[in-house]
């Protein structure tokens, strides 16, 4: 982090009164919040927090730099802000960076909406199954499904999802559902690549996560057409909560050894870390957050488990 990215997380710790609390405002992890608190302390000379097991306090040279930090925040966000509204309107190309299949579910109805309420700012979607490296690729902004690994990006968390197995009603009331994992082995399997690898299931089993190899009978790396031939009647197949929540909820599948589906997991929008940020990924992010938060919500089958 730079020496401002520093400060930022200083006032963000004091006020959350935490290193946890600081990493949450600042959407950073916690080891990161601790080298930058470390790397401030080390070069300022002087200790500004102490911390025991109970609570964490700051020292009286802490207490006096965050004061002078604080007014000297918000005198930058008052000089950029004024700085924006100088230099005039939103404008230029935006490069987002999501799955194929999160894209066209969920990412692309946003966009649409975005681009309605910014006339002046185009959008250039990647949608490709690999981590794009947002600065060597020139992306403004992804989407990251997982865990993130600490790294200088900046997140924010928009909601979560989960890998589930699914089948038509009437496949279930012809060849009934496995009662265990180890069952799929009796069954059509339609295999979507994004959750079906190599033929490998991965689901939980108490607090462990276990696989079992399938056999599919059919295997694409495009979820719509896996989801047609399940629909129809043809397997059992694996896929992301959000690309058959529609088709639960008008009965066309039914969820399939629920209690052992994998826990959900986080959905971020992830940016390049950097003093400044881009008006036009500002706008997006204020824009899509909460939209992003709500389609999920609502993309969320009943019964679907809980947000990790």
């Amino acid at each position: 982090m730079d020496r401002l990215q520093e400060m930022e997380v200083f006032v963000a710790v004091a006020d959350a009164g935490s290193f946890v609390g600081g990493a949450r405002q600042r959407h950073v992890s916690p080891p990161a919040v601790t080298r930058a608190i470390a790397s401030l302390e080390a070069r300022l000379g002087v200790q500004l927090l102490v911390r025991t097991t109970r609570a964490l306090r700051l020292t009286d040279a802490g207490a006096r730099f965050l004061e002078t930090t604080r007014r000297m925040l918000v005198e930058i966000e008052t000089a950029e802000n004024e700085l924006v509204g100088e230099i005039g309107v939103l404008s230029g190309t935006l490069t987002l960076s999501a799955s194929m299949t999160f894209g066209r579910y969920v990412l692309a109805p946003v966009v649409a909406g975005f681009l309605d309420a910014h006339a002046q700012i185009d959008v250039a979607m990647l949608q490709v199954e690999r981590i794009v490296d947002l600065i060597d690729e020139g992306v403004d902004l992804a989407v990251r499904i997982g865990p993130l690994p600490d790294s200088t990006l900046m997140a924010r968390r928009v909601g979560s999802v989960r890998r589930m197995l699914v089948a038509s009603p009437d496949y279930v009331a012809s060849h009934g559902a496995p009662d265990t994992p180890s069952g799929l082995a009796d069954h059509q399997v339609i295999a979507f690549t994004g959750v079906i690898q190599n033929g490998v299931w991965r689901y939980r089993d108490g607090a462990r996560e276990k696989t079992q190899l399938v056999t599919p009978r059919l295997e694409t790396n495009d979820a719509a057409t896996a989801i047609r031939a399940a629909e129809a009647g043809h397997g059992i197949t694996g896929m992301y909560s959000y690309t058959v929540a529609k088709s639960i909820q008008a009965g066309r599948l039914v969820p399939v050894l629920d209690a052992v589906s994998p826990p959900s997991v986080p959905v971020h929008l992830v940016y390049p870390q950097g003093r400044f940020v881009a008006p036009k990924v500002r706008a997006f992010m204020a824009f899509a957050a909460p939209l992003l938060t709500q389609a999920l919500e609502g993309l969320t089958p009943a019964g679907a488990g809980q947000s990790s």
